[in-house]
């Protein structure tokens, strides 16, 4: 096992109750080896290996697309304690590839639970791996970066070690990776659910005030139903939509979604298309990898972080009024501020480590921020976004 002297060893801390021999392992391109209990789908899956700081979601988070290509590590201990359902969910098909968690996983404690995490993940096709040192691999990933790594389950722990090695190392890893199009959708369609209420569950935005052409990337559901409440009648299209069949549709505002891979792998399509609809002259708002694309339209460049942001806790300041967020995140990748040209002004940034996470245009109605306002998991305090975007819309109409 390779490890650091100034970190601790990642170790199992849960029995294997079908065989003596562990039924899940985590093997990372630097030859570590981590043991504990396979739970979820059987057979193996090669990810990235990143971490994610929240203590509510877990269901949200592995139905995230962004989270495409890679396998997560959650630094809450009990992840399945409130169970699953079918309304907690951010896209239809399954997008993290792997979960690891300290914890067994326990019998759900919730009244909104359906089923269990164990069952939900096995019918979805995730690899889970519980009984392992999640701080400590976590303290690895800050000090190393985010590995390329597989993470296996078989119930009766026979594993060919060396060919899981050798497929973490062969894996090439997320850097120069196009994502977008293996978890946008396959054609247009109408979206009109609103966001979830306690006494009421999902509402439909019955009475739209604008048309938002929304570019899916990896769009999450609930950025949808965000700007369904906000008064939109949303238009979903295909990441790779031509601007003439944009604006066809005849859009009042256009939104980029969020989504996974290397921006700038998806930029090569992507750009194009947003800077004609930048020259438009419509609203345009974008979330995360929409974010990243509006400054790669605009000149700017992007980076690989060392270990990204992911997490329902991380602060967000606007420069603009000096308000601080508390915001949920998901990214790897980064927008370079020294890179922006004239007119593109930072509006955001993180209070963590001062990368971009907003900008705005100083001359077109144009704004993008990294965080994701959608809340989903994560605080409320960026809503306003969505409201933001259609008094934009509202005033260009208007003019």
């Amino acid at each position: 096992m390779v490890t650091s002297p100034s970190v601790p060893t990642p170790h199992a801390t849960s029995p294997h109750p079908q065989t003596d021999r562990p039924t899940g392992l985590l093997v990372l391109e630097n030859g570590t080896i981590l043991e504990g209990t396979g739970f979820g789908a059987g057979g193996h899956a090669v990810g990235e290996v990143c971490f994610n700081t929240a203590m509510t979601g877990y269901q949200e988070v592995l139905t995230d697309p962004s989270y495409a290509g890679q396998i997560i590590t959650f630094t809450f201990p009990h992840i399945g304690n409130v169970g699953t359902n079918d309304e907690d969910v951010e896209s239809q098909a399954p997008a993290a590839r792997g979960l690891i968690v300290r914890d067994d996983v326990t019998a759900p404690a919730n009244f909104r639970s359906a089923g269990t995490l164990r069952d939900w993940a096995a019918g979805r096709g995730i690899v889970g791996l519980s009984g392992i040192d999640t701080r400590a691999l976590t303290r690895m990933i800050r000090a190393g970066g985010a590995p390329k790594g597989v993470i296996a389950h078989d119930p009766d722990g026979r594993f060919d070690r060396e060919a899981l090695l050798a497929a973490a190392r062969d894996w090439p890893g997320l850097e120069g990776m196009e994502l977008a199009k293996d978890v946008t959708c396959t054609a247009p369609y109408d979206w009109t659910a609103t966001r979830w209420r306690l006494d009421g569950g999902y509402g439909t935005q019955d009475a739209p005030r604008a048309h938002v052409v929304a570019v899916d990337y990896g769009a999450k559901h609930n950025i949808l139903r965000c700007l369904a409440s906000a008064g939109a009648r949303v238009t979903v299209v295909p990441a790779d939509t031509g601007f003439d069949a944009i604006m066809a549709l005849k859009p009042d505002g256009i939104f980029l979604s969020n989504g996974p891979g290397d921006p700038a792998a998806t930029a090569a399509y992507a750009v194009p298309v947003i800077r004609r609809l930048i020259d438009t002259g419509l609203p345009i708002f974008g979330i995360c990898l929409g974010h990243q694309l509006l400054a790669l339209a605009f000149g700017a460049a992007t980076f690989k972080m060392k270990q990204g942001h992911r997490g329902a806790n991380h602060p967000v300041k606007d420069l603009r009024t000096g308000k601080v967020e508390i915001t949920s995140m998901n990214h790897g990748f980064a927008v370079d501020a020294d890179s922006l040209p004239d007119g593109v002004a930072v509006s955001h940034i993180s209070l963590f480590d001062g990368t971009v996470c907003g900008l705005h245009h100083t001359e077109k109605p144009i704004f993008c921020v990294q965080q994701h306002p959608e809340a989903s998991p994560g605080p409320q305090d960026s809503f306003y976004l969505f409201e933001e975007f259609m008094t934009l819309i509202a005033s260009a109409k208007g003019a």
